[in-house]
């Protein structure tokens, strides 16, 4: 992996969002497996079961995380163009993974999570950031390491990002 962008906030179509880039020394298909296929999204992604109607409006469904209230819960397919685009609802976030080929058989990920509230910007990314180390090792075929997640939280709150949502299975910010 070339760049570990730390994430940064933004706003995409008027609603707050925050952003990470990746650049994979793999060809774009393996990358879109990574992403795209349940049973390697669940590899780094918070749910550990997931299904995927593979096609705009199919449904995603996600179960097994430990820290959410809710069992189970199913978001819509917003796009899904293999090799490049794969996007879905879920909650009231949406999620956006693009996939650029690069010359030499690398590959630009760039996730986008667009959110249902301002206040969950530092809260989102430090999750992302903890996934996205995952995602990494599972990239470069080698252990994951589990950061720490509060250190990510608290830095993404001094780096500005908005906060002050509830954290699942801790009850507050």
């Amino acid at each position: 992996m070339i760049i570990n962008d730390p994430g940064s906030y933004l706003e995409v179509g008027g609603r707050p969002a925050v952003r990470f880039e990746r650049i994979y020394e793999h060809p774009v298909d393996r990358v879109w497996r990574l992403v795209s296929d349940p049973a390697e999204l669940a590899r780094w992604f918070p749910s550990p079961q997931i299904t995927i109607e593979p096609a705009a409006g199919g449904a995603i469904t996600f179960s097994g995380d430990p820290v959410m209230p809710e069992a189970t819960s199913t978001g819509r397919v917003l796009a899904f163009d293999p090799p490049r685009r794969f996007a879905f609802s879920w909650g009231g976030d949406e999620l956006h993974f693009d996939l650029e080929p690069l010359d030499a058989g690398r590959t630009r990920f760039v996730l986008t999570n667009v959110l249902e509230a301002r206040d969950t910007a530092a809260r989102n990314a430090a999750g992302w950031d903890v996934c996205l180390a995952a995602l990494d090792a599972l990239a470069e075929d080698r252990a994951a390491e589990q950061p720490a997640w509060k250190p990510k939280y608290d830095a993404y709150v001094a780096a500005g990002l908005p906060s002050g949502a509830p954290i699942p299975g801790q009850g507050g910010a």
